[in-house]
């Protein structure tokens, strides 16, 4: 159990008026405050109707308890709900009136970290909790109900569980050297060194898709005023969100929509049109244009497929982020839709206007990330998980080469070590303070 045994309060349920409002408290002095506030018993895991009393026993509100008493309950600790009417105001007298009797305001994440601390849940399963919050689509539900459930835990933790078994067989042979058999040629760390790395690609191919699905991808459209570039925001947004006019430079500030293609988000940013301009408001547009461009994962160049000049536009844009040239209004000209990968990247020939060639754009953007729809296979991963993946997967590499290079099996044991702590910080068998602090300050305050 925590060392800390601060009661702490907050609001669960979402800011505004609703029907139900839930106020959530958890740690040594629930069965206290209870008391106070309900003048009443409370029972294990049983609703109670009672009514919520002030200090001079006038009552707040009237609604249901429901006491969990530790450690069968979501922080491992006495856990205490008290679900009244959602009104702000009463919500927040509800509130004040349980801080008056001994709890205090809950941080962001609290309740979820004292969780993980009283080993309720891992770091991955606490993660989850978060990404279920901020899922946007039925995939990403999904997929993070598999890693709250513990699907990604399991993998990793047989990942370290191999890793660990591999080190000691290795340590264990440069200990006893009198008994040592020449396990650097012997063939069997090198088996177990290539399974170890099959199952870190599939653990990776999985995460990598998952991350997918929880931060989608960042797509920049720009171009020279009227390619077209509003009209395919509103063709892939499936509804009118910019104005689309005749007239060059309507789009002057930056347009976001937020879509899914086939579960993954896809966060489009329409921007003004890229040319040289006096108006002060037309170049402020075009300055905002070029700080999101820097943000981008991919950049769709919009280009009038009778225009010749787009290369002034092109010697505008990053050389390091990825752009595909949107050919437009390929119905003037008779042009079938088209993909072309090219020296450069791809070339994709379509008509906004007529939605000719958007389906082929759409498997092309999923295409370009690798996005495949989820299976049952994927579990919801964030940018730390594919980071220590890799990182894990690296010293993993490193661990063969030594073996079949360098023979040194001192080397093997320590690259093995260092690609076990890479995979323990993913469940927070091994995790920093930083990292903690981190994690779940992103989380609610009621959370």
């Amino acid at each position: 159990m925590l060392l800390n045994q601060d009661t702490i309060a907050a609001i669960a349920t979402p800011p505004g008026n609703g029907g139900v409002g839930i106020i959530r408290i958890s740690g040594t002095k629930v069965t206290e405050i209870a008391k106070i506030i309900l003048n009443k018993d409370i029972v294990s895991r049983q609703a109670i109707f009672s009514s919520f009393l002030n200090e001079d026993k006038s009552i707040i509100d009237s609604g249901i308890c429901i006491y969990f008493p530790a450690p069968a309950s979501y922080t491992g600790e006495d856990t205490l709900e008290l679900q009244g009417h959602g009104g702000a105001v009463v919500l927040d007298m509800l509130l004040r009136r349980v801080i008056e009797v001994g709890a205090r305001i809950a941080k962001p994440g609290e309740f979820t970290e004292r969780a993980f601390l009283n080993g309720k849940l891992d770091l991955t399963q606490a993660e989850a909790v978060a990404d279920l919050i901020e899922s946007t689509t039925e995939q990403s539900v999904r997929s993070a109900q598999r890693s709250l459930q513990g699907v990604f835990s399991a993998q990793i933790n047989e990942l370290v569980t191999q890793l660990t078994e591999l080190r000691i067989y290795v340590e264990a042979a440069i200990d006893f050297v009198e008994e040592e058999i020449d396990f650097l040629s012997d063939g069997i760390v090198e088996n177990r060194i290539n399974r170890i790395i099959q199952k870190i690609n599939h653990i990776q191919k999985s995460a990598q898709q998952g991350s997918l699905l929880r931060e989608g991808m960042t797509v920049v459209l720009v171009g020279k005023p009227n390619a077209g570039k509003s009209s395919l925001l509103n063709a892939l947004a499936g509804h009118d969100v910019a104005i689309v006019t005749d007239i060059a430079g309507t789009t002057r500030d930056i347009l976001r929509e937020r879509i899914q293609l086939d579960g993954m988000p896809l966060h489009i940013i329409d921007t003004a049109g890229l040319r040289i301009s006096d108006n002060s408001i037309e170049k402020e547009g075009i300055r905002r244009a070029h700080l999101e461009i820097q943000k981008a994962d991919k950049i769709l160049l919009l280009i009038d497929i009778r225009d010749s000049e787009c290369e002034e536009v092109l010697r505008t844009l990053p050389t390091n982020i990825p752009i595909t040239k949107v050919y437009n209004k390929i119905d003037l000209v008779g042009k079938e839709p088209n993909i072309i990968k090219t020296g450069d990247g791809y070339s994709c020939y379509v008509s906004v206007k007529k939605e000719i060639g958007l389906d082929l754009l759409k498997e092309h953007l999923k295409d370009s990330v690798g996005y495949e729809v989820a299976t049952d296979n994927v579990f919801i991963a964030r940018r730390r998980h594919i980071e220590a993946i890799r990182l894990g997967g690296e010293y993993v590499h490193s661990a063969l080469n030594q073996l079949n290079i360098s023979k040194a099996g001192e080397l093997v044991a320590e690259d093995l070590r260092l690609a076990q702590i890479s995979f323990s910080e993913i469940t927070g068998s091994v995790s920093s303070d930083d990292l903690l602090g981190k994690i779940f300050s992103s989380f609610c305050i009621g959370k």
